[in-house]
């Protein structure tokens, strides 16, 4: 069988992933203690970061607890989701495109 060496010239344009901003929002019923439990469980958050970013929650009625791609930020949307009912809490967490 004859060897056939062929040469591709072929570029690949590679593009960084699309990311999404995770985004909590304020209600009247969460603790804050629980937005900070949360940051720094989920979000990976020192207690000081977490503290402020619940602050900013609390004064401005929401703030971005971080930014992935979108998988990434699906799953730790459902994550707040999960904890927050297991406690009996409305916390809302919702992705947005980060642009």
């Amino acid at each position: 069988m004859p060897k056939f060496e062929e040469e591709l010239d072929v570029e690949l344009e590679i593009q960084e992933p699309q990311m999404f901003r995770v985004v909590l929002h304020n209600d009247d019923y969460t603790s804050m203690d629980f937005v900070v439990e949360v940051l720094t469980g989920i979000f990976h958050k020192t207690t000081e970061e977490a503290v402020q970013i619940m602050l900013q929650i609390h004064e401005k009625e929401r703030a971005v607890c971080g930014v992935y791609s979108f998988e990434i930020a699906q799953t730790k949307a459902e994550q707040v989701k999960q904890l927050a009912k297991k406690n009996e809490f409305p916390l809302l967490a919702t992705i947005e495109e980060d642009v």
